[in-house]
């Protein structure tokens, strides 16, 4: 019998014909393990199911961006710039050294 997976925060997993999912909280008091999907969408599994459930780590997505559905294709490759004469407030700290 394989050794069942202890959910970890932060670690992916998934469950044979399931989707992914990330953990990302542990709830000791309530004995529940609480999961997000990759679209986003919130779960909380008791930890007597999770002990019952065949699951395998598995890889985070490498598309970020699943739980922002009104992301726009641009949003995903655009960087943020400023022009060379751009001033903020972090410019005044220099001043007093």
């Amino acid at each position: 019998m394989p050794e069942k997976l202890q959910p970890v925060i932060g670690n992916w997993y998934q469950a044979p014909e399931g989707d992914p999912f990330e953990v990302v909280a542990l709830d000791d008091a309530e004995g529940t393990v609480e999961v997000q999907y990759f679209g986003g969408e919130l779960d909380e599994i008791s930890r007597d199911i999770w002990k019952e459930m065949e699951l395998v780590e598995s890889a985070a997505p490498e598309d970020w961006s699943g739980p922002f559905d009104d992301l726009e294709a641009d949003d995903l490759g655009e960087t943020v710039s400023r022009p060379e004469d751009w001033g903020g407030p972090w410019d005044e700290l220099d001043k007093f050294e």
